[in-house]
C-alpha cells in the first residue's frame, strides 16, 4: 500500500485527510495518510520544502510564495485539491468588542468600517490596534487586507499586523497582546470558551467562496507518483461526502478531537462544522451561513482564477511584483488537470472551465460541467467586486498599483 505523509495543524480544516485515514477510505483506494502534526505553518511548509513530507494541508498563498520563491529558494509546487473553504472567524477583545458596538449580527461592511474607525482613533493616541494573522502569505492577511482596506483602513499604517500561530491564538489574547485575530476554528472559540474574546464576523462574509486551505505537494512527486495521487484525492472526496453530512457531524468532530489531531474538546469543533458558533460566552450559537466550506459545490476544485486573486492581494500589498508572468505562475501552482484526471469515469461532476470570474454569483447557478449538472453558490465579495481572470492588471490598477 502506497503512504503520504501529509503534515498539518490543528485546525477543524484539515479534516478530509483525518476522516479518510481514519475511516477507511484511504485503505479503499490502496493508499495510506501517515499525518504530520506541527504548530505552524513555517513548519508544515519548511518539511514539505525539503521532503519530510510527501504533502501538506496548507494556506493557499503559501503553496504560491513557495512556488515562486517569494521569501525562500523556489520550490516547484503544485496543488490538485482543495481542502477547504473559508473556516476563519475573526475575534477581537472584550474591551475592543466593547468600543466598537457591533457584533455578529452586523454585516461586513458596518463591522469593517467601526474596526476602521476605532483603529484610526488609537493609532492617534500612538497605540495601533494588533490584529493577529497566521502567516506573512496566508488567506487570512489578504482578506483582512481587503476587507480594512475597503472599509477605510490602511492596514500598513492604521494597524499593526502580527503572526500568531494558530494554537496560540487564546493564549495571545489571555496575555492582552493582542486585539484582534483572523484565525481558522476552533482557536477563535477556544478564546471565547475562556472568556478572552468575542467573534464579530468571518472571512466568508468579505468573500463568499474564499479559497483556504489546499493539498500541497512537491511538483516532481506529482509526476513519479501520478496514479497513487489520483487514488488519494478520491479517498479525500469520499471524505468530504461524510463530513458534509449534518448527521455525522458530532462523530466528525469527536474523530478530529483527538490528541493526535487538535486536542480540543469535540463541541468546539462541532461548532465549526455546523457553523453554529458561540460568538460570546455564555450566548447561544449563532448560525454563519456558509462559514466552513469542505466539500460540494465544486469546493474542492482547484479554480486556477482563486489562485490569481490571491496574487493580486500579495502585489498589491507589495509581496509580489504586479505583472503578468506572477498572474501565470499563481495560476500553475493549482492543478485542475490532475483533479480531473483523478475523477475522470467516476461520476463526480466537474467542471467544464478552470478559470471563472471571482465574485460573479449572487445565488446558486448552473455551470459547465462534464459528467452531470454543477451548482455554483454563491461567491460574492462583500463590496461587490469582481475579478476577471482575462483583465488581472486592470484590477490591480482599481487599487492604484501599476503593472
Amino acid at each position: 500500500m502506497s503512504q503520504f505523509r501529509i503534515g498539518f495543524l490543528p485546525l477543524v480544516d484539515s479534516a478530509l485527510p483525518i476522516v479518510a485515514q481514519e475511516m477507511g477510505f484511504a485503505a479503499r483506494e490502496g493508499v495510506e495518510i501517515a499525518l504530520v502534526r506541527d504548530r505552524t505553518w513555517a513548519a508544515v511548509r519548511d518539511r514539505l520544502a525539503y521532503g519530510q513530507t510527501d504533502a501538506a494541508h496548507l494556506v493557499a498563498p503559501i503553496a504560491i510564495a513557495m512556488a515562486l520563491g517569494l521569501d525562500r529558494p523556489p520550490t516547484a509546487i503544485g496543488a490538485p485539491f482543495m481542502l477547504s473553504l473559508n473556516g476563519n472567524a475573526i475575534a477581537v477583545s472584550h474591551v475592543l468588542a466593547e468600543m466598537l458596538g457591533v457584533g455578529i449580527e452586523a454585516d461586513a461592511r458596518t463591522v469593517g468600517e467601526r474596526l476602521a474607525a476605532v483603529a484610526k482613533v488609537e493609532a492617534g493616541k500612538g497605540r495601533k490596534l494588533r490584529i493577529a494573522v497566521v502567516h506573512r502569505y496566508s488567506s487570512h492577511n489578504y482578506m483582512l487586507r481587503y476587507w480594512l482596506a475597503a472599509c477605510g483602513c490602511d492596514p500598513d499604517q492604521d494597524v499593526e499586523i502580527v503572526v500568531v500561530a494558530p494554537p496560540l491564538i487564546a493564549d495571545a489574547f489571555a496575555a492582552g497582546e493582542i486585539d484582534v485575530s483572523v484565525v481558522g476554528e476552533p482557536w477563535n472559540s477556544l478564546a471565547v470558551e475562556r472568556g478572552d474574546g468575542v467573534i464579530i464576523s468571518s472571512t466568508s462574509r468579505i468573500w463568499k467562496r474564499g479559497v483556504e486551505k489546499l493539498l500541497a505537494f512537491r511538483a516532481e512527486l506529482l509526476d513519479e507518483r501520478r496514479a497513487d495521487v489520483e487514488a488519494l484525492l478520491r479517498a479525500l472526496y469520499a471524505a468530504g461526502q461524510v463530513v458534509a453530512d449534518p448527521a455525522r457531524t458530532d462523530e466528525v468532530a469527536g474523530l478530529l478531537s483527538r490528541d493526535a489531531y487538535i486536542g480540543l474538546p469535540q463541541p468546539l469543533i462541532a461548532r465549526a462544522l455546523s457553523g453554529r458558533l458561540v460568538c460570546r460566552r455564555g450566548e447561544a450559537p449563532v448560525k454563519l451561513t456558509d462559514f466552513l466550506v469542505l466539500h460540494g459545490e465544486a469546493a474542492n476544485f482547484p479554480w486556477r482564477s482563486q489562485a490569481m486573486w490571491l496574487y493580486s492581494q500579495m502585489a498589491r500589498w507589495g509581496h509580489a511584483k504586479p505583472i503578468l508572468e506572477g498572474f501565470t505562475a499563481a495560476a500553475g501552482v493549482f492543478r485542475p488537470d490532475i483533479y480531473r484526471s483523478a475523477f475522470a469515469g467516476t461520476g463526480v461532476v466537474l467542471p467544464g472551465a478552470s478559470l471563472k470570474v471571482e465574485g460573479a454569483i449572487s445565488e446558486p447557478l448552473g455551470a459547465g460541467s462534464h459528467g452531470g449538472r454543477l451548482m455554483m453558490g454563491h461567491d460574492r465579495f462583500f463590496d461587490g467586486r469582481l475579478f476577471d481572470p482575462d483583465e488581472p492588471l486592470g484590477y490591480l490598477a482599481q487599487d492604484g498599483v501599476a503593472g
